[in-house]
Formats: C-alpha cells, sequence, structure tokens
C-alpha cells in the first residue's frame, strides 16, 4: 500500500543552513514514526531516542542529474548535500534547493522524502512530499506524520492521500493539480482554518503556530474527502495563493 504525506507554500526565502536544521528534524521524526521500516534488525528497539531510531536506516540521496550515494542524516552531511544542489547549474534562488532521499528498509517498505524549499517562486509552490510504501495492515501513524511535517515546513495546506483520492478529487471535483488541497487527514494553515464551515464534521486539531489538523475520514472513503474537498473550497478555505505570489501562505 502506497499513501503520501505532502505539504506546499510559497516563496519562503531560507538558507541552506536553516534547510539543513528542517531536513534533520523531518528524518529523525520518521525513524521514530515508523520504526518498523528500519533497515536494521533491531530497527524499532532502543532507547527510542531519536539518534537510536535513526541508526537504523539507510538513505541514498538521488540527484538529476548524477548518482545516487548513502547519505547520512546529520546535520553537516545534510548541510552538504544542499550546498551540492544549490551549486547545481539549473539551481535558482527563486526555485530554492531540492533534495530527493529514498530508503528501502525492511521487507515490502520503502520511503521516498523529496522537498524543494528556501526559494522566492512566483508560479510554483515549495513542497515537502513523504512517500510510504508499506506491507498490507502495517499500522501509519497518518496524522503524525501530517503533524510532524506542518510544525517543521510550515506549510500553507496539506493533507495524506494516494492515487485513488487524487484521480477522484480530479474526476470529481474539478481539482487542479497545484491548487490546494486535502486528503483524509488535511491540514490548513492559520488564515485558511479561519475559513472552515460552521458546522464541519472533521474533528479538529489547532497545531503549534495556529494551523489546523483536519480528520477528514477513513482511509478509503474517497467519497468523504471528495465532499469534504467540495465544501472546503466553496468556503474559501482551498483557494490558490495569487499568481505571482508574494507570501509563504494565505
Amino acid at each position: 500500500m502506497r499513501r503520501v504525506v505532502r505539504g506546499f507554500w510559497g516563496p519562503r526565502q531560507e538558507s541552506v543552513e536553516a534547510l539543513a536544521g528542517r531536513w534533520k528534524l523531518t528524518l529523525d521524526q520518521l525513524a521514530e514514526l515508523l520504526p518498523a521500516a528500519g533497515s536494521g534488525a533491531g530497527s524499532g528497539s532502543g532507547s527510542g531516542s531519536r539518534a537510536g531510531a535513526g541508526e537504523a536506516w539507510t538513505w541514498r540521496n538521488v540527484p538529476a542529474p548524477g548518482p545516487a550515494a548513502d547519505l547520512r542524516t546529520d546535520e553537516a552531511s545534510l548541510l552538504a548535500a544542499l550546498r551540492a544542489a544549490q551549486a547545481a547549474d539549473d539551481w535558482s534562488d527563486r526555485t530554492g534547493c531540492g533534495l530527493r532521499l529514498v530508503a528501502a528498509g525492511a521487507p515490502g517498505w520503502k520511503i521516498e522524502v523529496s522537498g524543494r524549499a528556501g526559494g522566492t517562486p512566483e508560479i510554483l509552490l515549495q513542497s515537502m512530499v513523504i512517500g510510504i510504501s508499506s506491507p498490507d495492515g502495517a499500522e501509519i501513524p497518518d496524522a503524525e506524520l501530517l503533524t510532524v511535517l506542518a510544525d517543521v515546513w510550515e506549510p500553507d495546506f496539506g493533507g495524506v492521500t494516494d492515487d485513488d483520492v487524487l484521480d477522484a478529487l480530479e474526476d470529481d471535483a474539478g481539482f487542479v493539480v497545484g491548487e490546494p488541497s486535502v486528503g483524509w487527514v488535511g491540514y490548513l494553515s492559520p488564515a485558511r482554518a479561519a475559513l472552515l464551515p460552521d458546522g464541519m464534521t472533521a474533528a479538529r486539531k489547532e497545531l503549534r503556530g495556529g494551523g489546523v489538523l483536519l480528520d477528514i475520514a477513513r482511509r478509503g472513503d474517497v467519497d468523504g474527502v471528495v465532499q469534504a474537498y467540495l465544501r472546503l473550497r466553496e468556503a474559501g478555505a482551498l483557494r490558490p495563493l495569487p499568481r505571482p505570489m508574494d507570501r509563504a501562505t494565505l
């Protein structure tokens, strides 16, 4: 089974040092939340500290172009990878720094983390996307994973989705790739959360910084996600950032 945990935002200029810190927090907390996915035989055991959880993970940095290489998740190694991305021929301070990391761990598991941040684009959103392929029946903490992404990257909107949800949003609700959306769990930045329609039944949890996590539907309830998306869009909570973009969040 595969799902994606996604967050998007507009222009927010940041140094590679700041981005390396965000990347480290993200990878450390992924290892804590998904111990069964670790590549080591002892994954998930031990003291439960961030360092201990991360030791069982082997990440590969997959740049485009260039050869893939193992990547440690200490801040110095992540900073070096981001600086290498910044030195690429196609880098621009508008597009920001991108990384794509892949961890093939325990049997049946694959984690992909790709992000582009630190730039000042006028059209394309900055993003962090975590793809999780897991064995059938594996328990995945969707809300906690989206909370990590929201707390660490401070996006404008985000959600936990799969191909069935995204296809249904496009086919049945007129969703266009690149516009705000949610999944069976969703996140809205403070200004978007202020536009939630009255009486919406999705459970709400306020996160650090004022954004809101929405428990919209159980996984597999595609129609429930579509109906929630339509209500949120009608209320204005999913209106796109203006183009050219001049801020990170609504």
